[in-house]
C-alpha cells in the first residue's frame, strides 16, 4: 500500500455506482444527539478555515481517499451493507459539524437512523475519462461545511471492482485509510460467506477529542509543556521552520499544486537500506530523514536541519482501529553539517527524534494558537515550511492482505504556498509523494531534490553511507545560517 496522486492511478473502465448516506431521523428532527460534543483542536481549526474561506469567496479544500480491489463478480448488496456497517461503527463519520456559541460542535447521528441510497452514476468505456471523472467527483462532492463529509462508490466490472472512498480531512487522517480498506473488505468477504465479521474494538474519536480538550484547553503560553516549542523557536521567534530552498513564491499568495510521486528504492534496495540503518543504531525513517537533510544542505540549506514531523497519537493499542484525525505535529532539529558521515548524521537524527518524542504532550494547533497568535489567525501557514512524514505501510492494519486488496491512498489540496513530502515503505519498496506550489522555480527545485534524494538513499543501500557528493544544483542565493542555527549548532556541540 502506498500513497500517490489519484490522477496517476489506473482504474479500469466500468459501471460506476455510488451510495449516498442519509439519516432518516435528521430529515425529521435534525441530529439525534441534542447534547453535542466539541471538536478536536485539529477539527476546530480545519472547520474555522473552511468557514472563513467560504466567507471570503476563497475556498480552501482537501481530501484523503482510498481505493481498493474486489476480485470476482461483485455482490452489490453485500458491499452496501459493509459500507453502512463501517460508517455506523465510527462515530466521527456520523457527525455533522457546526458552530455553537463560538465553538465547533460535533453532532452525531444514531447508527440505526442511517441508510444508504444507491445511485447509478454512469458507465465509462475509457480509463482516461473515468480518471478525470473521479478526480472532479472527489473535488466537488466533499465540503467541510456540509454533511456527509465523504463519498463512497465503486467501478463495477464483470470480474472485478474498484471501490473508492474519499473523506474530508476533518474526519480522518492518512493512517485511517488502511483501516477503511480492512474493515470494508473484511465485512464484505464475511457477508459473501454468510458470516458476520469479527472486528477489534474501535473507540470513538470524539472521546479522544473530548479528553484532549479537557487536558489542554485551559493551558496558557507560560505552561512548562511549551518549553520545547519555545526553545525550537529560539531568538528569532519563528514558530514555523522554513523550507530552505527557493520555490518562487510570493508572500501571502496561494498557488495551484503539483502532486507527484515516484519510487526511491525497490524492495531489495529498501531491505538493504534498512539493514544499513540498523547497523549504525538507527531506523529506516531516520535514514530517509537524514538523507533529506543532507540533500537540502547540499542545495544551499543550513547544516542544522529544522522541520516539522507528524506523529501518530493512536498509541500502541487504544486507538489502533479507530478512524479519526489522530495526528500531532512536532518540530525536530538535528545536525547534518558538512563533514559528518552517515553514522554521525544518523546519531544526530536519533538524538533529535528522541528529544522530540519526550514532548508529545501539547497538540500542535494549541501550541500554534498560544505561541504564534497572529499567524494562527491566518487561513494557511505563513510561508513554505519544512515538512517530513514517513509511514511503513507494512505495519498497518490489514497489511497481510494488501497483495489481494491492492489498496492505495490518495491526498489532494486545492492550493498551497509551499511543499510537503510523504514517504511510504511497502512491500514494493520506498516511495515519495510530494505536493508543492506550481511555479517554475518549485518544479526545478523539487525535481532536482527528488533526483538527488534518490541517488543518496541508493548510495546508502549500496555502500552503507553517503558515498559521493549529492549532485543537486545549489540555490542561486544560498541560505545562510541564522542566529538560531548558530545557537542550535552550539547546543549540539
Amino acid at each position: 500500500m502506498r500513497q500517490f496522486p489519484l490522477e496517476t492511478h489506473h482504474v479500469a473502465p466500468g459501471r460506476v455506482v455510488e451510495w449516498r448516506l442519509r439519516s432518516t431521523a435528521a430529515e425529521a428532527h435534525g441530529p439525534d444527539d441534542p447534547a453535542s460534543r466539541k471538536a478536536s483542536f485539529n477539527q476546530d481549526k480545519h472547520f474555522t478555515v473552511a468557514e472563513e474561506s467560504r466567507a471570503a469567496d476563497d475556498p480552501v479544500a482537501s481530501w484523503v481517499a482510498v481505493t481498493f480491489e474486489v476480485t470476482g463478480p461483485l455482490d452489490e448488496r453485500a458491499l452496501a451493507q459493509s459500507l453502512l456497517s463501517f460508517v455506523q461503527r465510527h462515530e466521527v463519520l456520523r457527525c455533522a459539524f457546526r458552530r455553537l456559541a463560538g465553538e465547533v460542535a460535533c453532532e452525531p447521528f444514531a447508527p440505526a437512523s442511517l441508510t444508504l441510497d444507491p445511485e447509478h452514476v454512469g458507465t465509462f468505456e475509457d480509463a482516461g475519462v473515468l480518471s478525470d471523472f473521479l478526480v472532479e467527483r472527489f473535488k466537488r462532492s466533499i465540503d467541510t461545511l456540509s454533511w456527509p463529509l465523504f463519498i463512497m462508490g465503486a467501478v463495477v466490472r464483470e470480474d472485478s471492482t474498484t471501490v473508492y472512498l474519499a473523506f474530508d480531512h476533518i474526519v480522518c487522517d492518512g493512517m485511517s485509510m488502511p483501516i477503511v480498506a480492512r474493515e470494508v473488505l473484511t465485512a464484505y468477504e464475511g457477508l459473501c460467506r454468510g458470516e458476520e465479521a469479527e472486528l477489534p474494538p474501535a473507540p470513538s474519536y470524539l472521546d479522544f477529542a473530548e479528553e484532549q480538550r479537557r487536558r489542554y484547553l485551559s493551558i496558557d503560553a507560560r505552561d512548562a509543556r511549551l518549553d520545547y516549542w519555545k526553545a525550537f523557536m529560539g531568538p528569532s521567534g519563528e514558530f514555523f521552520p522554513r523550507f530552505p530552498l527557493d520555490l518562487g513564491v510570493e508572500p501571502g499568495r496561494m498557488y495551484p499544486i503539483v502532486n507527484e510521486a515516484s519510487m526511491l528504492l525497490d524492495a531489495g534496495e529498501a531491505e538493504v537500506f534498512e539493514k544499513n540503518c540498523l547497523a549504525v543504531g538507527g531506523k529506516p525513517f531516520m535514514g530517509v530523514l537524514g538523507s533529506v537533510a543532507v540533500c537540502l544542505r547540499e542545495a544551499g540549506g543550513p547544516g542544522i536541519y529544522r522541520g516539522f514531523m507528524p506523529v501518530s497519537e493512536r498509541g500502541r493499542s487504544t486507538w489502533t482501529n479507530s478512524v479519526g484525525w489522530f495526528v500531532n505535529t512536532l518540530p525536530i532539529e538535528f545536525d547534518a553539517s558538512p563533514g559528518r558521515d552517515f553514522a554521525q548524521v544518523m546519531a544526530s537524527v536519533r538524538t533529535g527524534f528522541g528529544e522530540m518524542m519526550t514532548h508529545l504532550d501539547v497538540p500542535f494547533v494549541r501550541a500554534w494558537e498560544l505561541l504564534a497568535p497572529e499567524e494562527f489567525a491566518a487561513r494557511s501557514w505563513p510561508y513554505p515550511v519544512n515538512f517530513f512524514s514517513y509511514i511503513d505501510m507494512r505495519k498497518c492494519p490489514g497489511a497481510e492482505r494488501h497483495d489481494d486488496w491492492r489498496p492505495t491512498t490518495h491526498v489532494w489540496s486545492a492550493r498551497a504556498n509551499g511543499a510537503c513530502s510523504w514517504f511510504q515503505r511497502d512491500t514494493d519498496g520506498l516511495h515519495m509523494n510530494s505536493i508543492y506550489v506550481d511555479t517554475p522555480a518549485a518544479r526545478r527545485t523539487m525535481g532536482d531534490f527528488q533526483e538527488a534524494l534518490r541517488r543518496t538513499v541508493q548510495d546508502v543501500a549500496r555502500s552503507g553511507g553517503f558515498r559521493r557528493p549529492v549532485a543537486l544544483t545549489p540555490q542561486r542565493r544560498p541560505v545562510r545560517m541564522t542566529p538560531l542555527d548558530v545557537a542550535a549548532f552550539a547546543r549540539r556541540g
